[in-house]
């Protein structure tokens, strides 16, 4: 009976330990973990900068498309947009605005440069504006001197035996120096000047209008250069140029040479000498487009207006190289060769 009991109970425990076997042990839970969501990163789209060139809405056609095709030529390869306008007021200070070159008439850029500071204005012309901070200018800056060295040169390089001269007004010492450099550009061209048949007096000749004079009166003083002192090739300079006077000369055979195109070209006109605006703006470029203000930009001087059968192509190289040596400085106007 004793020996069952024992037995039984170890049947109890084998039985017992099986059961304990069959149970899955209890496993933790993990607990969830808040993780930050990082919101993506909006990166600001670059604007393209942008050149305004401002032009009269009743400029010539010509000119007109000579300032948009230089201008647009100049942003494209820069990488600027480029519009054009005949107005500009705050409302057109865009951002991305980084040039705006702006032809008579002033539309106001001094409110307009202190209102966008990182725009540089560039001023062609404008009497009234005065370079500074932001603004720049491109004045009518004539160069006298050399404008009359190469009228000297060019008139004695078409003349024959040098018969030249030159309407100027009186006492005017800026005029007095064009004179001098006048008769030094003739000189540079032929030295002695010796003409072939004998003159009275020696060339150039020369004859000062007073400012009281009326211009309808200066035919008469080209009728003396012509007629008694036997000029060919008149230099008029700035201030006494009229159409009336130009248009008079052409009809006597006698040949110009001015500072200031004529409005209808008449016969007998040589060729303008005068500041090459379009050359200006393309050398102004690079300190406009980075960022360089507050100056003055100088003209070079170029040719317009030249009449090929008076001047012609290979004598017109001569005279363009002249000019190109005159204004690097390789020839001084007030020096005799």
């Amino acid at each position: 009976m004793h020996q069952r009991f024992i037995i039984l109970f170890v049947v109890i425990v084998v039985l017992l330990s099986a059961c304990g076997g069959n149970q899955t042990a209890a496993t933790s839970t993990p607990v969830p973990t808040d993780t930050p969501v990082v919101p993506p990163t909006f990166t600001a789209t670059p604007v393209t900068p942008l050149a305004i060139l401002v032009l009269p809405a009743d400029l010539d056609p010509e000119s007109s498309n000579l300032y948009q095709k230089t201008v647009y030529d100049l942003a494209q390869t820069s990488g600027v947009r480029f519009q054009v306008r005949n107005t500009l007021t705050a409302a057109d200070l865009e951002p991305g605005l980084q040039v705006v070159i702006v032809l008579p008439p002033d539309p106001g850029i001094a409110a307009l440069a202190a209102a966008a500071p990182q725009v540089q204005f560039l001023a062609i012309n404008i009497p009234e504006i005065a370079p500074g901070g932001n603004i720049s200018v491109l004045g009518n800056n004539s160069q006298s001197e050399i404008a009359a060295f190469l009228a000297g040169y060019t008139a004695a390089l078409i003349t024959d035996d040098y018969r030249i001269g030159m309407l100027l007004p009186k006492d005017n010492q800026d005029a007095v120096r064009a004179l001098n450099a006048y008769a030094n550009g003739m000189k540079f061209y032929c030295g002695a000047c010796r003409p072939f048949y004998f003159y009275a007096a020696p060339f150039p000749q020369y004859l000062e209008i007073g400012a009281e004079e009326d211009p309808a009166n200066y035919h008469a003083y080209a009728d003396i250069l012509m007629l008694q002192y036997k000029v060919q090739t008149i230099y008029l300079y700035p201030g006494i140029v009229t159409p009336d006077l130009t248009n008079y000369i052409g009809t006597t055979g006698a040949a110009m040479i001015g500072t200031i195109s004529p409005e209808q070209r008449p016969a007998g006109w040589v060729m303008t000498i005068q500041p090459d605006v379009i050359q200006a703006i393309k050398n102004a470029w690079p300190g406009l487009t980075s960022g360089q203000g507050g100056i003055t930009v100088q003209s070079p001087l170029g040719l317009a207006d030249v009449d090929a059968g008076l001047l012609s192509p290979g004598k017109q190289r001569l005279v363009e190289q002249v000019l190109s040596d005159l204004q690097a400085g390789l020839i001084n106007t007030s020096a005799n060769p």
